[in-house]
């Protein structure tokens, strides 16, 4: 497995990114790799419908299956070997996650699938997962930083507990970046933005290699057998004049480089969209996911989920249950790669003194997000002073 020690730990904080996306001067060999809307991937299987984020591991894309007939969240690894070995270890770790929870119970996310994908910059390792909804941090933007009912907020942290005590004491495995971001629902918190049930057309590629869109509206948002039968006609015709396409693509690709890369973390795999302007000076630091992830629909400017009694019938109608997302910097309690984990708001005291961890750090965190859903505002926020730096802080 590859050594994360070259990890950034705090640069990727927030406000340390200010960028709405990921720039182009990282497209080149070793890099991102260049996707287009409606790309297709795995031979024509997963077909790019829009974009989630981006982070300094990888870019995350919503896509459509068709095989399967369901949306799913692409994540494309940079092609160094840097970012190749983060990204075994990640589906390490996620497919032990997968192979605990048949059942679906665990509030874990799903690793759907994995592969390598070649392309002008390198050999990109791919990871599908389940697509989910939004993060809690938008579920936090909702109510206006003013916090969420305290019976929603008890709800929330039976989820998120039922999946750290699966983590923990079944797997033996350390989140380490446990943040309202990292927390997904299910669903969206407005379902008139949810793919799933919004009507949205839907975009497969034809042999032409341009957009064929296909609708998907019903009268309840669901598929029919009968739609996603000629849906997978459609989309398996589309696919025959994509392989070929794919294949010459990667026909003449040099050996992989395995140049030194330069620092990063991983993402979330599904990024949940952002929805009020920052009330205070610590949440309008976060207008980037702290592990520099960024949501593409949130940009700088402050877009409102429309009037303030909209957002108040939204959230008092969404569905909290939620699930545990992003393992590109998990490790397990008997194997550890760095000592420098946890999102700077959410640092416990042990990494800060740079102690020995294990699973309680991921609980610090949990409390942290607790007084977070519960108030509206992070419990800590570290600041640097004349002698020392943020990141020294400790809480007193």
């Amino acid at each position: 497995m590859g050594d994360k020690e070259e990890e950034e730990w705090s640069g990727g904080e927030s406000g340390d990114y200010t960028s709405e996306d990921e720039g182009t001067e990282d497209y080149r060999r070793g890099g991102y790799h260049a996707v287009r809307i409606g790309d297709a991937f795995k031979n024509g299987r997963y077909v790019v419908q829009s974009k989630l984020g981006w982070g300094h591991f990888s870019t995350v894309w919503l896509a459509w299956d068709t095989q399967l007939s369901r949306y799913v969240a692409l994540k494309v690894q940079k092609s160094a070997q840097h970012y190749t070995e983060a990204a075994m270890d990640e589906i390490t770790i996620l497919q032990q996650i997968a192979d605990g929870d048949k059942e679906d119970k665990r509030c874990v996310v799903k690793l759907l699938d994995h592969f390598k994908h070649s392309g002008p910059n390198g050999q990109h390792i791919c990871m599908v997962f389940e697509y989910l909804g939004d993060n809690l941090l938008t579920l936090i933007k909702y109510s206006n930083y003013h916090g969420m009912p305290i019976h929603m907020v008890k709800e929330i942290c039976v989820h998120i507990l039922v999946g750290l005590d699966y983590l923990h004491r079944e797997l033996s495995i350390i989140h380490t970046d446990l943040k309202p971001e990292n927390i997904l629902l299910l669903s969206m918190i407005d379902p008139s933005k949810d793919p799933r049930k919004s009507g949205t057309p839907l975009i497969l590629p034809n042999s032409k290699d341009k957009a064929l869109l296909v609708s998907l509206k019903s009268t309840n948002g669901d598929l029919s057998r009968h739609q996603k039968k000629k849906i997978r006609r459609k989309a398996k015709r589309a696919a025959q004049g994509c392989v070929e396409k794919e294949v010459n693509a990667g026909a003449d690709m040099d050996p992989e480089t395995s140049s030194a890369a330069e620092s990063s973390t991983s993402e979330n795999p599904n990024v949940g969209s952002v929805e009020e302007c920052p009330t205070s000076s610590s949440n309008a630091n976060r207008l980037c996911d702290a592990d520099g992830t960024k949501d593409t629909s949130q940009a700088s400017q402050c877009n409102k989920r429309g009037s303030r009694s909209t957002r108040q019938k939204l959230l008092a109608s969404v569905d909290v249950k939620c699930k545990l997302v992003d393992f590109g910097n998990a490790c397990w309690t008997y194997k550890q790669f760095t000592n420098d984990i946890q999102t700077r708001q959410y640092r416990c005291p042990e990494v800060i003194l740079g102690s020995k961890y294990s699973t309680s750090a991921d609980l610090w965190s949990f409390a942290c997000i607790c007084f977070e859903l519960a108030t509206g505002d992070v419990l800590f926020d570290p600041h640097s002073g004349d002698n020392f730096d943020r990141d020294e802080v400790f809480y007193l």
